[in-house]
Order: structure tokens, then sequence, then C-alpha cells
């Protein structure tokens, strides 16, 4: 046992959610020897959306529940990913433990983490509190000094808390001193953070950045934006560097006609390209005098007034004819025409093959896409994800000035 003094005693009959606040280390010995799954799923979730609602509070974002489906949602969905995140957490835990030579298992771990979110709880409810008194009205100034100030410490107080009391209950069932705690807890935090970020990464969203002016005015030089890996399913091109660890997809997902796509061609597979997909299998693509043709019949489109800005190929502001197109299947968004007859204004036909699609970018003149050789059509596989947001955009000062932020841009959804 570790030779550390307890700040108090824990009676082996009292209850643990009532020991564990000021005799954490002897309250997760006793869990943890005589029952050690005892609340850790409940508390796993529970303490998810408690700390997930205090970082809310504290940023005041709180009022977004205030519709109860959306309220519905948040807590299902928090209570959902303390569930599922336990088991890997208690994992990697155990993983960092035994480099040092601990000696906890990964179910007794388990009930670390889940026990220590019980100061997170109690953090949740006394935001509850100062939230309810707001919103019955107190004019009090007490109130609003509470409200503007102390609110937003709650997440630092109380995630304080928890890390202590999780550092306690650690160095007692991995039989650690001060150090090595210290040291397990930093390893299992950077792992942790990884791992996320890695899974999110993989499986949920990837952020691109914008560097070409292919697809303006629908994204511009200088956009971030967020793609969504799960909508058409997983393949070899959703995992980092992109290792032949199989072929075709998992979980696989049609995609469809007008989708913003990031995708990596099949002659040049180190490299992403985000265009627009036009063409489904067995579709026949023609460009006649600038006006897509899918199947024998123009794709509809108006006259918009001219594009001002940087979008033929060239550092100068000028203009460009602006349309808005309209595809077959109702999606519709605007297009650029830099030049009449341009070299891509009039095209053969493309009869696109089982299992593919064909792209073009939004910018016609001035996009390398499935009109040409090197481009040609994509495999269902080489399909990265669909761009979904603008999370940010900055453009570049002229004349050595500072970027500026684009605000009105960000948030934007990608359609």
């Amino acid at each position: 046992m570790t030779p550390l003094e307890d700040a108090g005693s824990a009676s082996p009959s009292a209850p643990p959610w009532t020991t564990i606040w000021f005799s954490p280390r002897q309250t997760i010995e006793r869990i943890v020897a005589t029952r050690p799954t005892y609340l850790v799923l409940p508390l796993a979730m529970l303490g998810m959306v408690a700390a997930f609602y205090v970082q809310l509070a504290g940023a005041g974002l709180a009022g977004l529940l205030g519709d109860w489906r959306l309220a519905v949602c948040f807590v299902v969905a928090s209570a959902a990913f303390g569930l599922v995140w336990l088991f890997p957490s208690a994992l990697i835990l155990s993983w960092c433990g035994r480099l040092l030579g601990g000696e906890a298992t990964a179910r007794q771990l388990r009930a670390v983490i889940a026990w220590s979110t019980v100061p997170m709880i109690l953090g949740a409810l006394v935001a509850l509190v100062i939230l309810a008194l707001e919103a019955a009205g107190s004019d009090s100034p007490v109130i609003d000094e509470v409200l503007d100030e102390v609110l937003p410490l709650l997440g630092v107080f109380f995630g304080l808390w928890a890390a202590i009391v999780f550092m306690l209950m650690l160095a007692r069932v991995e039989r650690f001193g001060f150090w090595r705690t210290i040291f397990v807890y930093l390893l299992n935090s950077v792992l942790l953070a990884f791992v996320i970020a890695l899974s999110v990464r993989t499986f949920l969203l990837q952020p691109f950045d914008i560097p070409s002016g292919s697809m303006v005015p629908t994204l511009v030089v200088g956009d971030y934006v967020f793609v969504s890996k799960y909508t058409y399913g997983y393949s070899r091109f959703s995992l980092p560097f992109s290792p032949p660890l199989f072929s075709g997809r998992i979980f696989a997902s049609e995609p469809r006609r007008g989708d913003v796509v990031v995708f990596r061609p099949p002659k040049d597979e180190r490299t992403d390209y985000v265009k627009r997909l036009v063409g489904l299998p067995g579709d026949r693509i023609q460009m006649k005098e600038g006006v897509l043709t899918i199947n024998d019949v123009a794709v509809k489109r108006e006259a918009l007034p001219d594009f001002i800005g940087e979008a033929c190929g060239t550092e100068s502001t000028g203009k460009a004819k602006r349309w808005r197109e309209t595809l077959p299947d109702g999606v519709s968004y605007e297009t650029l025409d830099c030049t009449d007859n341009g070299f891509l204004d009039n095209t053969g036909i493309f009869t696109v093959p089982p299992g593919q699609y064909f792209m073009l970018g939004d910018n016609r003149d001035n996009s390398s896409d499935s009109r040409i050789a090197d481009i040609s059509t994509i495999p269902l596989e080489n399909l990265i994800g669909r761009v979904e947001i603008i999370f940010f955009s900055r453009a570049e000062g002229e004349s050595g000035a500072p970027a500026s932020v684009r605000t009105e841009r960000i948030g934007m959804p990608v359609r």
C-alpha cells in the first residue's frame, strides 16, 4: 500500500457516495475489493453529461438546452459517449499503469474513472441551481454577480477537484507513489487526447483547408472545412496515410448527385481533391458551350450578377459570369464561367462506369476535374467524405497586410 496519509477515514458501512469526497482512496479500495462494478456504468454516463453541461454553462450556452428536444439529444448523446468511452479509456490507463509496474486491472480502473466524476456531477447540480435562480427572474445583484463571475469558474473548480480525486484513487489501486501517479496521469491524458483526435479524424470529421479556387464561389481559398467520414462509409483512404489494409468500403453508402466531395484520383492517390459530384454510375456527361448536360439533357441554369473577385487563375480582382445551376435531383448551387468557349467548355461524352462518379469544379474554367484524363471518373473506394461546413475562413492580406478573418463565412453549410 502506498505510504500516504489519508485525509479522513471511510466507514466500511458508509455508502461510497458519502465518503468519496474526503476519503477517495479508502472508498475506491473498498469498492474494488467488494463490488468493482458498483454504479460504474450509471456514473460514467451521468458524469459525462455533467462534464459537458458544466462546460456549456461556463461558456454561457446552457440556454441552448431550453428546447426540450435539444436537451434530450444532448443528454442521450453525452451519456452514450460516456458509456462507450469508459472501456477504451480504462484499457489505455491500464496499459500506462503497467508500464510503471501498476497492479490495477481494467475493471478496477473503470471504477476509478466512473467514481472520479462525482465532483463534476455536483458541479452540474450547482450550475443548475444558479441557472434556475436566474430563470426565476431574480433581480438580485448578487445573483447577477454569480452568473457573470462565478459560473464560468465552475468548470475549472470542479474539474480540478475531479482530477485530484482521480489521481488519489489511481494511486491507491495501482499502489503508486506521488511521482508515478503524476506521470501516469499525464501519459494517459496525452494518449487519450491522441486517441480521441485520431478516432474523430478517422471515423467522424476531418478538417481540410482549401488551397485553390476550383470551387469558387462555393469554397474559396482560405476556407477551412469539416468533411464527414461516415457519410459514405470507410475505405483505406479514410485512414491516416491510407495503408492498403483492405479494399472496397465498409458500411458503404451511395453518394448523391450534387454532393461536394473530397477524394483522391486513382492516378494520384497522395493528393486530396474537392469537387462537386454531378455524374452517377451509368450517366452520360458532356459539356456543350459551357453548359453541363446529363443523359443528353442540359442542366437548368439561370444568370446571376457577375462575380467580382479572384476566381479566374490570376491574382488580380476581375469579373466572371455567375450562374445558378440546378441538377435533375433538385440540388442548386452557383458556378462561374471565366471565359466563353474555354478549353473544357466543349467535350465529348463521358459514360460513367459502374461504381464510379463524375466530378466537376464549380469554377468551370479553372478546375482540374473528371473532364481531364489525369483525374477521370472516381471509384467509390477513393471517396474520403462529404464536405459539411466551413468552420473557419481567412483572406490573405494584400501588399504585405496581415490576413483577415472572413467572419461571414464561418459556420456556413456547404451545399
